[in-house]
């Protein structure tokens, strides 16, 4: 797990670069391009017309669709889960028996099935509470869908994804039972390469997907380890 030493230095370096002319410049534009594709996005619709709570919904959905992850009666782990899109589905994927574990440093309003704790998984007393709440249980599934703040400065951007993305692997290592699956979002650029030889190397098989509710000028993907290998 990272330090708290590391999530400060990392908090700190994001507000000098969220303060930066560019970077606010860079934000604002691209703060008005996602609010008119967000409006007008069909996915958007649908979610509100399926009561789900994100259109990042939809993309589990169809992740889970081909790869056939999450099962019932499994017990699912959905880090930097707020608004709750992804435990949402998760939740129903599991029923009647299956149980799904949710963090994020964001508050989330409370769903049937799902147990959630707010906090920085990285920090001691928040990684306590969440172990608590697994009490010994296989982790059958560690679910991700954490992205940084954007500052508009793609390097920054760049590196603080795959800073979160190589926690969330972190804590997969340390909770996923043999044979166990991950799925994280990641965005492709500097790292990207790297990382992938990092999931390589705990799972028997690796998968890349982009799921038809990913917008396709992102650059995000979505990687799929199946075989943990503990």
């Amino acid at each position: 797990m990272a330090s708290v030493a590391e999530v400060a230095y990392n908090s700190a370096f994001h507000s000098q670069i969220q303060s930066h002319p560019m970077a606010r410049s860079n934000r604002s534009k691209s703060s008005a391009r996602w609010l008119d594709e967000h409006v007008n996005d069909p996915y958007v619709k649908q979610a509100q017309i399926d009561g789900y709570r994100s259109r990042a919904s939809y993309k589990l959905l169809a992740i889970n669709d081909k790869d056939k992850l999450i099962r019932p009666g499994m017990l699912v782990m959905d880090l930097g889960s707020a608004p709750g899109g992804w435990s949402q589905v998760a939740s129903r994927l599991v029923a009647p028996k299956g149980r799904v574990i949710a963090s994020d440093i964001l508050p989330m309003d409370a769903m049937a099935d799902v147990e959630f704790i707010q906090g920085d998984f990285t920090e001691q007393e928040v990684f306590e509470r969440i172990m608590a709440a697994v009490d010994g249980a296989p982790v059958d599934v560690v679910i991700s869908d954490m992205a940084p703040n954007l500052s508009g400065i793609a390097s920054a951007d760049q590196a603080a994804s795959i800073y979160l993305v190589e926690l969330a692997l972190d804590m997969a290592c340390q909770v996923l039972k043999p044979k166990g699956s991950f799925v994280a979002k990641v965005f492709q650029g500097e790292g990207y390469e790297a990382f992938v030889r990092q999931v390589r190397e705990h799972f028997d098989s690796l998968v890349v997907r982009k799921p038809q509710a990913s917008r396709a000028r992102s650059r995000e993907v979505y990687l799929v380890g199946k075989g943990f290998k503990g």
